[in-house]
């Protein structure tokens, strides 16, 4: 059994996120430890949010007072509701919290049936309850847990290999090819995307881009992939790597195969349904942009967005971590589109300082999240992955316009050009 520990400070989404599972009937409310209980047995997030304000309330100090932990046992574990209680129980005492406010959901919309536990790390004084050697005692907490149930181990060969698999790419420590081929090989097996601006979302996570480039061998055109190392504002910091030094699965024609693949899993799934009612639920309050992509993170998506020199957002894609899939905001719909939260966003203000440097080529500010290399990605996913204290809330990367197509911004782009180069009139 694998434990995933998320700390953040937004109880809307972390309630949210499961609550949309019950509603969905994909999900559903097991226990509840020292929360407001209602007659009927049902609930909406403003109900269960109830029971955690006062220690919200009474806090002063602490940032990430938000506890989004998921228990996650082996699929091959049949566990009932009322061991999923006791291991729920057992476990949050043994973890110095049983005597918080908390909630337990189970999720049923995966092969791998697991729960989700909601609470707060402050008492009702308002102080921090403390976290030291938190993952240690987390990991010893879910062996013990592991013999008691009978349950399958999780094995420390197994997390080794998603920590090599699932890490952000840091140009400051060198050796650029093994550090990109450990993302760009394995990607593919664990996300659906079906363009090559949802892989570039998608790889802008791990600080990596990706460039088609056509060439001629003996007259006959060829289409190729050049791979780049990016820094935290998304400036290529290397040399190309062609991607036949990372293997054919890393070339053009298995990623258009992957496409093509993707496309048809994608097309026999909810997976957009679920993610168009997750975003539309989070836009109900109409959230200014920083507060959108960090409650979207608390839920497990990742929000790329692009924007060109003078500020506008001409594209945005969701990566959803739970289904693995990759969307552009315009093939979920057009109320999703880039125009269409330009204009929440954008319309009569300028939203950014864009710098410019001398060639006129923009920098891409970092306003909306801080990437720490140090940090696994799955960290830095917070509650979906591994049992680490996450250092970053929300994630919101913001590409150069050379990162993705979208036609949207191009026609925009050529009808400008086109009012430029009109004739000036005979005086």
């Amino acid at each position: 059994m694998i434990a995933k520990i998320g700390r953040g400070h937004n109880l809307y989404g972390a309630l949210a996120y499961n609550q949309l599972k019950v509603e969905n009937d994909n999900g559903k409310i097991l226990f509840m430890n020292k929360m407001i209980e209602t007659r009927d047995g049902k609930y909406t997030v403003a109900q269960l949010s109830k029971s955690f304000e006062p220690y919200l309330a009474a806090n002063k100090n602490t940032e990430k007072t938000v506890l989004h932990i998921s228990l996650n046992p082996d699929p091959k574990d049949k566990v009932s509701d009322e061991k999923f209680v006791q291991i729920a129980q057992e476990y949050m005492d043994e973890m110095g919290l049983g005597e918080q406010p908390f909630v337990v959901f189970k999720h049923t919309d995966i092969n791998r049936t697991h729960i989700h536990i909601i609470s707060v790390g402050v008492d009702e004084e308002g102080k921090k309850i403390s976290d030291k050697f938190e993952k240690r005692k987390s990991m010893k907490i879910c062996r013990e847990l592991e013999q008691k149930y009978k349950l399958i181990s999780a094995t420390n060969k197994e997390s080794l290999q998603n920590e090599k698999v699932f890490s952000p790419l840091n140009y400051q420590v060198g050796d650029l090819k093994s550090q990109l081929a450990s993302v760009i090989r394995h990607i593919p097996n664990y996300y659906h995307f079906q363009t090559l601006g949802e892989y570039n979302a998608l790889l802008s996570l791990f600080n990596i881009t990706c460039e088609k480039v056509e060439k001629s061998e003996e007259g006959v055109g060829k289409n190729g992939l050049l791979y780049f190392a990016l820094n935290d504002k998304g400036d290529k910091v290397s040399q190309p790597f062609k991607s036949s030094l990372f293997g054919k699965n890393a070339g053009f024609e298995a990623l258009n195969n992957h496409f093509l693949k993707s496309k048809e899993t994608l097309k026999s799934s909810s997976f957009n349904e679920k993610l168009k009612e997750t975003v539309t639920l989070v836009m109900k309050n109409k959230p200014k942009e920083l507060e959108f992509t960090n409650k979207l993170q608390e839920m497990g998506i990742s929000t790329v967005i692009r924007r060109n020199t003078s500020g506008r957002i001409y594209g945005i894609t969701f990566i959803d971590h739970q289904s693995k899939s990759v969307w552009n905001g315009s093939r979920l719909g057009k109320e999703f589109s880039a125009n269409a939260f330009n204009q929440i966003w954008n319309e009569g203000v300028n939203p950014k300082k864009q710098i410019s440097n001398d060639d006129g080529k923009i920098e891409v500010t970092q306003n909306n999240f801080e990437i720490l290399h140090s940090e696994k990605l799955h960290e830095l996913f917070g509650f979906l992955h591994d049992e680490s204290d996450p250092k970053v809330d929300g994630f919101c990367s913001i590409l150069p316009e050379s990162h993705g197509e979208d036609y949207e911004e191009l026609d925009f782009e050529n009808m400008i050009k086109r009012k430029r180069k009109l004739p000036k009139p005979k005086k």
